[in-house]
């Protein structure tokens, strides 16, 4: 089977797997998260996450690469592959985070008060978890997701669901780049990394308090809604001069 073909439905797969996973993990155990409310994690507005479908390709691959590996026992062969795959998710990680943080102006999630943090964006603490993960990956998931591609090669008429989601995701992905275009905007013009989660509860806890509704799935429906919020919580955002001082100073 085609590739590309197996890596778009690997995506999917992960990207809405692992939005379900953010979603019960920030309800049920985030101690960021004490009222325990349903968050809609990441910055687009539909329920997926492509960290994690990108993250799930890469699982795939790098488990596929177990039966070149035989000049190592068979525990150390797992062992690179997991550590691989833990470096691999640590490093997509990074680079959409300092992205964010460093093109957009905005910090979507925040690791500073975790020990050995790297400016926020990665720590050890969750480059384990990706370990473990993978690990988790390799015994539990990957024999399914091989059992799940044999039935995409007798099933390819499913392959339009695939297309239909990726159209969704394009246009969701072109909306949510449009809010973080906004967020940018204000953190440029008041010098400043917004902290898009902070916006969020903020948001929702304001709706909550008016007693209005509050829209899981768009909480930034009103554009100036949105900008009166960030108005309103603008000295909780870090000092983007000071924010640079600091990232300077670590990596000297």
């Amino acid at each position: 089977m085609n590739l590309f073909l197996i890596l778009a439905f690997l995506f999917f797969i992960g990207s809405v797997t692992g939005w379900c996973i953010e979603v019960v993990f920030r309800r049920f155990f985030s101690n960021k998260n004490p009222e325990r409310k349903w968050i809609n994690p990441g910055f687009c507005t539909g329920p997926y996450l492509p960290l994690y479908g990108s993250g799930l390709c890469l699982m795939y691959l790098i488990a596929s690469q177990e039966k070149y590996m035989t000049a190592l026992p068979s525990w150390q062969a797992k062992a690179v592959l997991f550590v691989a795959m833990a470096v691999c998710m640590t490093g997509i990680e990074y680079i959409a985070g300092i992205y964010s943080l460093q093109v957009n102006h905005v910090r979507l999630w925040d690791y500073t008060d975790q020990w050995g943090n790297i400016q926020g964006v990665i720590c050890p603490k969750f480059s384990l978890a990706w370990a473990i993960l993978g690990a988790v990956y390799y015994f539990l998931i990957h024999p399914y997701i091989l059992d799940a591609l044999q039935w995409l090669a007798q099933n390819l008429a499913f392959s339009f669901v695939i297309g239909v989601f990726f159209g969704v995701f394009t246009v969701d992905a072109f909306h949510s780049a449009q809010i973080i275009s906004k967020l940018k905007a204000f953190a440029v013009k008041n010098d400043v990394v917004v902290r898009y989660e902070t916006v969020k509860t903020h948001i929702r806890c304001q709706v909550e308090e008016n007693k209005q509704k509050y829209h899981f799935f768009r909480p930034f429906h009103s554009e100036q809604m949105m900008l009166e919020r960030l108005e309103a919580i603008k000295d909780r955002f870090e000092k983007r001069r000071q924010h640079v001082k600091n990232v300077i100073k670590k990596e000297r």
